[in-house]
């Protein structure tokens, strides 16, 4: 043997794998694993009759799992492999890495003892021990161990925590780790013992167990902690279950999902005992949202809102809702029809609106199509439409409140429409729109003294819309478009003796320039002779600039009444309306609408500016609405609105809010947050400052401080500078 043996010491590699590939073949079938093993080194050799020797950067493969080390002896009457490190182990699509001094495994490198050990999980999490026991090719068994995700130094320095524990055993099928004996340690100082402690490891995204607590300080209920336990069901199920006690309230917050196969569910809210209300037992809210895929291409929807006192979303910052809906439909779209059918139900939780005067139940349901009609061509549009609102209230007068609305109105509607519209090119580009329609509506009212009980209408309309589109390219490459505009239509019929129950709130602005009816419901009509015109730019830069502005106005033969003072739609001359968009190559955008007296004095306006990079995001937005008594505003509403953040470096990110009330001249709603991160941990301290005052609900200031251990957590990853060690 001494030839041969020095012939296969000196070997090239790619002879030496061959030759040890064909030693390996020759063993006895029981001292082989069950898929054949691939052995490479620098020099393969047998000793002996039973023993493989492989040294000198040795790789050995066995199925999916691949290892290298020093040194590798394979003992055939044992079935064993001898492993001389440093042993790198991993495995053909896993997020698992282990790392030893020496190692004794079976020949399918699925059992073992390996000392001197240590594992990387995904990345992020380090396990290291004295000793690392590897079982049934899904258990890694650690004794003696430390687990950290943060940089772990040479130089002896306790990283910034650490869990310490008697054994840590991975259970690789399942993604969970098992500790005994835990110790959770800060700069090396032991704070919390635990006798057993499970947690995922970085490879779930959703597992049972307790999440990230926080402490949270509010004005109102004091200061307590959040401790989240999540619950994995199965596949299609979870809860989350958060306790909440603090000195003056007792507070269960939870969450259900399930997925089916058609659709999915949500259910959420909370239950509290507090000192706050000493005439209420138990407050809380819940909201439950869903959909669902049903035949011929159908949606089922529904969201439902209840709370148990009007005050309890402020106090608890659970919402800043001031009116509840909850909403049941079943909808279809397609490319040429629409069908809805929806029972909606609202509750207000303003101090200043009664709900049994409100509509609170509203049932709607419409089908439209649109149909192609080879003989004339163009477009018709069929819709049909029905709606009904209830009040709680029976009474058929008006009460002693402020408004002039009847109580206990309700009101049934029917509207049957056809409309026909073709489209024209005309010379020199000009594109012709001709819409001609009739709608038929049908109102039943009831509990209303004033209005008679029935009411129906027919209203034709025939409408000619003229554009002229024009482009042109500058030497820069930059493409802009100018596009003049021209409508004139005409609605006949009469005024119906109906409520404004739908269309007391419109917005006239670019959208609806050229629209038949600047209503919302057809409740009311706009009727005669009336026209617009306009004109829009728009600016296309290759470099990122992009720009738009709109100029607009409407006139009206005769005025409908119904138009609030505010709706810029009162006059023979409407408004000009004024809305421009602007967006750089920088990050930034600017965005601004009005309506514009002759005199230039704003009835509304509203304006937002935004700017974003890499390190930072602002956004400032101003509103001013005039006062409307038409519009439930009594008083001139102007408001500033700021939020943005900045990332000072990867570690350090701040955020800030605020609102101010500029007509009253006080600050509404102010809120900081800041947040430091690293390789192995998240910590964020926020505040919040609510200044509402009214008999439901009260100023508060809230205060949050929350620890994350990262590495543990599906939304672990990012960016976050790791300690350095130098």
């Amino acid at each position: 043997m001494a030839a041969p043996f020095a012939r296969l010491r000196h070997a090239p590699r790619a002879a030496a794998l061959a030759l040890a590939l064909a030693a390996l073949t020759t063993l006895p079938r029981p001292a082989l694993a069950a898929d054949p093993a691939m052995l490479i080194a620098d020099q393969v050799y047998l000793a002996g009759n039973d023993r493989i020797v492989a040294e000198g950067n040795v790789e050995a493969l066995q199925g999916r799992t691949r290892l290298t080390a020093t040194r590798i002896s394979f003992d055939q009457a044992e079935g064993t492999l001898k492993i001389e490190g440093p042993i790198r182990i991993t495995e053909e699509g896993g997020d698992t890495l282990i790392l030893a001094d020496a190692a004794e495994l079976d020949a399918e490198l699925r059992n073992g003892l390996l000392s001197g050990a240590r594992m990387m999980l995904s990345s992020q999490v380090q396990l290291a021990a004295a000793q690392l026991t590897r079982s049934e090719d899904r258990y890694n068994s650690l004794y003696k161990a430390t687990v950290s995700s943060c940089q772990v130094c040479e130089t002896g320095k306790p990283p910034l925590w650490q869990i310490r524990a008697k054994r840590v055993t991975h259970d690789e099928a399942e993604g969970q780790l098992y500790f005994d004996e835990a110790r959770f340690e800060v700069m090396g100082v032991p704070l919390l013992y635990l006798p057993h402690l499970r947690m995922p490891d970085p490879s779930q995204t959703r597992a049972t167990g307790f999440l990230i607590p926080s402490i949270r300080r509010n004005s109102l209920l004091g200061t307590g902690l959040k401790l989240p336990y999540f619950w994995a069901i199965d596949d299609q199920r979870d809860l989350l279950l958060t306790p909440y006690v603090s000195q003056n309230t007792k507070t269960l917050e939870f969450r259900y999902r399930q997925a089916f196969r058609t659709g999915a569910i949500g259910v959420s809210g909370a239950l509290s005992s507090d000192d706050l209300m000493t005439d209420e037992d138990a407050r809380g809210y819940i909201e439950a949202a869903g959909r669902f895929d049903l035949p011929q291409d159908f949606v089922l929807s529904f969201d439902i809102e209840a709370v148990a006192d009007d005050a309890y979303l402020n106090d608890y910052n659970y919402s800043d809702k001031d009116r509840l809906d909850s909403r049941l439909a079943v909808e279809r779209a397609r490319r040429d029809e629409w069908a809805s059918v929806a029972l909606t139900h609202y509750y207000s939780l303003r101090e200043d609106e009664d709900n049994s005067t409100l509509p609170s139940i509203i049932g709607d349901a419409s089908y439209e199509r649109r149909v192609f009609p080879d003989r004339t061509g163009g477009e018709l549009r069929l819709r049909t439409e029905a709606h009904s609102h209830v009040r709680y209230s029976r009474d058929d007068t008006d009460g002693p409140d402020a408004d002039s609305v009847v109580d206990g109105r309700d009101v049934t509607r029917l509207t049957v429409s056809a409309d026909w519209r073709r489209w024209f090119t005309l010379p020199a580009g000009i594109r012709a729109e001709v819409m001609t329609g009739v709608a038929a509506d049908a109102f039943h009212t009831v509990q209303d003294v004033t209005l008679p009980s029935y009411q129906t209408g027919v209203t034709p309309t025939t409408a000619l819309t003229l554009r002229w589109p024009m482009a042109r390219s500058t030497a820069a490459g930059a493409t802009q478009v100018i596009e003049p505009v021209a409508q004139i239509a005409w609605s006949g019929g009469h005024d119906l003796e109906v409520a404004n129950d739908e269309s007391t709130r419109l917005e006239f602005d670019e959208g609806n320039l050229l629209g038949l009816t600047r209503f919302t419901a057809p409740d009311r009509r706009e009727r005669g002779w009336r026209g617009a015109y306009g004109i829009s730019w728009a600016h296309y830069d290759p470099s990122g600039w992009q720009g738009r502005l709109v100029l607009g106005q409407v006139v009206q033969e005769n005025p409908d009444p119904a138009f609030s003072s505010t709706s810029g739609l009162t006059g023979e001359v409407s408004d000009l309306l004024v809305a421009g968009q602007l967006a750089g190559p920088d990050g930034w955008s600017l965005a601004a609408r009005g309506l514009f007296s002759d005199a230039l004095d704003p009835s509304k306006a509203e304006a937002r500016a935004a700017w974003e990079n890499d390190r930072a995001a602002i956004a400032a937005a101003y509103v001013w609405l005039g006062n409307d008594l038409a519009e439930d505003r009594p008083n001139v509403i102007s408001e500033w609105v700021l939020d943005g953040d900045y990332r000072w470096s990867d570690s350090w990110l701040t955020s800030a809010n605020f609102r101010y009330d500029v007509a009253d001249d006080r600050l509404a709603e102010a809120g900081l947050g800041v947040t430091w991160s690293n390789e192995c941990v998240d910590v964020s301290v926020a505040m919040s400052r609510s200044f509402a005052s009214s008999t439901v609900l009260s100023p508060s200031t809230d205060f949050s401080f929350t620890i994350g251990l990262r590495g543990f957590s599906a939304s672990s990853g990012g960016s976050a500078q790791a300690k350095s060690c130098s």
